[in-house]
């Protein structure tokens, strides 16, 4: 109730009342807007309901605020009837607004103290970040200075290692790479001038002296043990190659040392390989063959030049048992195959036990195998052990190997001088050019330079031996060489040997001077093949001569020779030719005169005046009756000669073959000729053999295999 009498006052002030807006006198009033105010009332449904029933407004009026005011009361009580609920409920928002107040206290005072712990979080947060930027630079320093204590302390398993270990030992090389990383390790702090240094300066440099003086003393050792007699100095090398760092230890710590080591290891290698080397070679001379060719052994010399020659004395030089022996090849070529260049060298007391002997490409072969294999296995070693490469590893093999490549340059030149084989000065140039690709693909060029100087000394030595040989068959004298004889002739014999060897050896790494030295000595053998035929009275003993000649050059270059090659294209042709021409020549002296005949009647048929045989009906009677009486004697004795005049059965079949071909075909002209106009009336025409019949009858005189 006290809170209704607080209130009552002001329900009793009445405000007052601002009528200006209804002041319908002032200007501001406007009709327009009280039109469209009534107009919008009007609308009102209790207004629209007021006017359609016909209601008093006045008196609708009075009733409603009639209403109003006894809903006015009816509200009052209610009031009345819950002012206690309203009392309690106005008491306890003040005690909410109380408690609220203190938690807003509560609430000012914690948010007070989350700042504060904000603060020092943030304080907390520095202090974190500075204490681990400063442990992270004592954690740097630590490593720097642990490894700084680390490589400077010198470990008591070291200096007992170094001094008592033996060299070969693991654990020792071990150590000495320690110790050389310790070395470097103090020359680099040296430049820094770092004071701890000189704490472990003096016992470094006496672990260093005591490590120098041991390897010293290994190397030398193994050195040393090169010397001694029937010793395998691979077997040093090897272990050397093991222990290679102990040179890489003296080259870094103590030049001096490594210079005499590196000096006593060359000249030891030196005397080692030019004494073995120098051995080897003169043993095995002892094996070669005792028959060599000498300067009087030429392709145009005659067989019977030495006969008269019975003794020069008690030192002569031996001859050969056959000239014709050096311008074969034979079996000689096998050197040069795959198995046989990279085959064990010789071993020449066994050789000698056995009583072989080899010819000098042979032997030669074995020598420069053995200095290829050492050669290329030395020069390994230099550039391993001794870390050397390039020009400093070619170097360091030509003071071993110098001594030796010289001794074998001065032995080749010797032998060079005084050699007229060229067969086997063609084998030794093309052994060095196959070693020399062998080195190439091991990538080893050590022994380029040598390889070639041996082919400058080879190549004008048998360019000398080929122009001496084409010399002496330009320099022939045909009535010299004895008696005539059709078959082929023994120098004829030796070209085609020698040219098919050279020809055969020169396939794999072709030579263009060597091709052209061939191409004279071949003009030279056709020259001296037609001098040779021009010493026979008839043409066809000529022609004989020739094919038999041609055959059996043809036939031996076949052999070895590629079938395109210019040397058998040439003798081809050249056969072929000498062939053709000597079928006409057997075929004349039975069949010359329808032979005759068929060519003059051909000749007059092209210009169309072969009347003028009108008159030869006699002569062609005597021809066609003698053709048919005596061609199968004839076609005997014709096959029959050919086969005691060629040496090779094959080709006298084929001449006789071609011979019989031409005559059927010059037959068959024959009957061509008498069937024309001019002698078709002619009797004797029925006397002509059937050409099916002749040629059946032909066959069966050809020769058979």
């Amino acid at each position: 109730m006290a809170y209704l009498q607080d209130e009552k006052p002001d329900a009793d002030i009445v405000p007052a009342l601002n009528l200006g807006d209804l002041d319908i006198t002032t200007d501001e009033f406007i009709l327009d807007e009280v039109d469209i105010h009534i107009q919008a009332n009007l609308e009102d449904e209790l207004v629209k309901e007021a006017l359609k029933t016909g209601v008093d407004l006045r008196q609708y009026s009075k009733q409603v605020e009639a209403e109003l005011q006894r809903i006015e009361q009816a509200s009052i009580k209610d009031y009345i009837k819950e002012s206690q609920n309203i009392a309690s409920l106005h008491n306890q928002i003040t005690a909410c607004d109380s408690i609220l107040e203190r938690m807003e206290e509560m609430l000012s005072s914690f948010q007070s103290d989350l700042s504060s712990i904000s603060s020092e979080i943030q304080t907390l947060q520095q202090q974190s970040v500075s204490m681990s930027v400063r442990l992270k630079n004592r954690q740097a320093v630590r490593s720097q200075l642990s490894q700084l204590v680390d490589e400077l302390v010198v470990p008591s398993t070291m200096i007992s290692v170094i001094l008592d270990s033996p060299v070969t030992e693991q654990e020792f090389l071990e150590q000495l790479h320690e110790l050389n990383n310790k070395i470097n390790f103090a020359k680099e702090l040296s430049f820094r001038e770092t004071l701890a240094c000189a704490d472990i300066q003096d016992i470094v440099d006496r672990l260093k002296i005591k490590a120098v003086s041991k390897i010293r003393e290994f190397i030398l050792q193994k050195i040393y043990s090169f010397r001694k007699p029937m010793t395998n100095y691979q077997i040093p090398q090897n272990t050397l190659l093991k222990y290679r760092f102990f040179y890489q230890f003296l080259l870094a710590n103590e030049r001096t040392v490594a210079k005499e080591i590196r000096d006593e290891y060359v000249d030891t290698m030196s005397k080692i390989y030019y004494s073995y080397f120098k051995s080897y070679s003169s043993r095995l001379l002892k094996v070669q063959y005792e028959d060599v060719a000498d300067k009087d052994d030429l392709m145009g010399v005659e067989d019977t030049a030495k006969k008269d020659i019975l003794y020069s004395g008690f030192f002569s030089k031996p001859s050969l048992k056959s000239r014709n022996t050096i311008f074969t090849l034979g079996q000689r070529g096998a050197v040069l195959s795959p198995a046989e260049l990279e085959a064990p060298i010789l071993i020449p007391h066994a050789a000698q036990r056995g009583d072989c002997r080899y010819p000098y490409e042979t032997l030669f072969r074995s020598q420069h195998y053995a200095l290829l294999d050492n050669g290329c296995r030395e020069y390994l070693f230099l550039s391993d052990f001794f870390m050397v490469a390039g020009n400093s590893a070619l170097d360091l093999f030509n003071s071993v190997m110098g001594k030796t490549l010289s001794m074998f340059l001065k032995n080749m030149l010797t032998y060079v001088s005084d050699c007229y084989d060229s067969i086997a000065i063609f084998l030794c140039i093309h052994i060095i050019l196959r070693f020399k690709a062998i080195t190439a693909k091991r990538n080893i060029p050590a022994l380029d330079k040598y390889w070639e100087a041996v082919l400058e000394m080879l190549w004008p030595r048998f360019e000398l031996i080929l122009e001496m040989n084409i010399q002496s068959i330009r320099n022939t004298d045909p009535q010299k060489l004895g008696v005539l004889d059709t078959r082929p002739h023994y120098i004829t014999r030796r070209y085609a040997e020698f040219s098919s060897a050279i020809v055969s050896i020169n396939q794999t790494f072709p030579n263009e001077r060597t091709n052209t030295l061939l191409g004279q000595l071949q003009i030279e053998v056709e020259n001296f093949v037609l001098k040779m035929a021009a010493e026979f009275p008839s043409r066809k003993d000529q022609l004989i001569f020739l094919i038999n000649n041609y055959d059996m050059m043809l036939g031996v270059l076949m052999e070895r020779a590629a079938d395109d090659s210019k040397e058998v294209e040439g003798f081809q042709q050249l056969l072929r030719a000498r062939t053709q021409e000597f079928i006409e020549e057997i075929l004349a002296p039975p069949f010359g005169g329808m032979i005759t005949f068929v060519k003059d009647s051909e000749a007059l048929m092209e210009k169309g005046q072969l009347d003028k045989l009108r008159n030869d009906e006699v002569r062609i009677t005597q021809l066609v009756r003698g053709f048919s009486s005596t061609w199968k004697q004839s076609v005997e004795a014709l096959s029959q000669d050919v086969m005691r005049s060629f040496t090779n059965f094959k080709n006298g079949t084929s001449i006789i073959q071609g011979a019989l071909t031409q005559l059927i075909q010059y037959y068959h002209g024959f009957h061509k000729v008498l069937s024309q106009p001019t002698f078709r009336s002619l009797a004797v025409r029925s006397e002509l053999i059937n050409l099916h019949h002749l040629m059946v009858e032909v066959k069966k005189h050809k020769p058979n295999f």
